[in-house]
């Protein structure tokens, strides 16, 4: 079913989402709304049913991932899947003016972002210029690993996409919001380059 079809509910885009990543999964895409119809609609205006914040790297096509199409899914994009009060006004304008259903963070294995970060806490090189400023905002969630006794890269990225979710929640009052009274939800998944598939890692007004 195209996204634009799916109901204004958390569960069902939730669940949309699932079923497209099983058909990225299973090389049977669909690849909806992607023709000049469905272009034409979107002149005047969007409606993408979740935002996304996703990692940068090339390897984690979300669109792709989700077998969706043109204003489906509204999406930010940074190394890391890093959180900035830009990236936060982002997600805060879909949440509020284009009233998605779900709200998404999705890391992925092999995330430069975090072993870069893993390696340098434990004395390696830090980078120059800004990429410093990568290092600096993933290590509280490695450091947060170690802490629960946690040691693996697997490990550092599920709990950096949980650290995100919770730092997401915390900073944007209008999702808490929407996800008590039942209008919004908020999981975070990880990617698997290995298999194409998300695994689920936090969720918060949904249903597995």
């Amino acid at each position: 079913m195209p996204m634009k079809e799916v109901a204004h509910q958390p569960q069902a885009v939730w669940e949309a989402l699932q079923a497209g990543n099983k058909r990225f999964v299973e090389e049977a895409l669909q690849r909806p709304n992607l023709d000049t119809v469905r272009r034409m609609e979107l002149r005047s205006g969007q409606s993408p049913r979740a935002v996304i914040l996703s990692c940068s790297d090339s390897r984690v096509p979300v669109e792709l991932v989700f077998d969706v199409g043109l204003g489906d899914l509204f999406v930010v994009r940074t190394a890391g899947e890093i959180l900035d009060p830009s990236v936060l006004g982002s997600i805060e304008y879909a949440i509020k003016s284009l009233e998605v259903d779900l709200v998404v963070v999705m890391g992925h294995e092999s995330c430069g972002a975090v072993a870069a970060t893993a390696e340098a806490l434990d004395g390696g090189a830090i980078p120059d210029g800004l990429e410093r400023i990568l290092i600096e905002k993933v290590a509280p969630s490695i450091l947060e690993a170690r802490a629960r006794g946690m040691s693996t890269t697997d490990d550092y990225e599920r709990q950096h996409i949980e650290e995100t979710v919770v730092q997401i929640k915390h900073r944007l009052w209008s999702l808490r919001d929407r996800i008590d009274d039942g209008r919004c939800a908020i999981v975070g998944l990880r990617y698997r380059l290995s298999d194409g598939a998300t695994e689920l890692v936090i969720a918060d007004g949904v249903s597995p």
